[in-house]
């Protein structure tokens, strides 16, 4: 049986747009990703704190998201809609420099 897949980001969003931004992502962002094939999850987690080690300067969130597989994600990736979304949700963000890290889910 294949396992689906997650991906993270680290993001660092504008404190000053925080509200914003969490009302964004789940009226907007989360509906426009359930309607595709493959989906499974999507979270948007607060640092809170780092119990050992640092996070990377100005990282306040983790964006998360689970897919069946990653060629259904690719697909989410290269639509239309998540151009958009993923675009205005870019606008919330005071850094464009993050990582995106892809796991299998065990």
């Amino acid at each position: 049986m294949a396992r689906p897949i997650q991906l993270h980001a680290d993001l660092a969003i504008d404190p000053a747009r925080e509200a914003e931004a969490i009302h964004y992502f789940e009226t907007v962002y989360r509906p426009a990703a359930r309607r595709f094939e493959g989906y499974i999850d999507l979270h948007l987690l607060k640092l809170t704190a780092a119990i050992v080690g640092a996070a990377a300067e100005g990282v306040n969130y983790r964006f998360s998201i689970t897919f069946t597989t990653e060629a259904l994600r690719k697909q989410w990736v290269a639509s239309d809609p998540h151009q958009e979304v993923w675009g205005r949700l870019e606008s919330f963000l005071t850094r464009h420099d993050y990582d995106f890290l892809l796991f299998d889910v065990i």
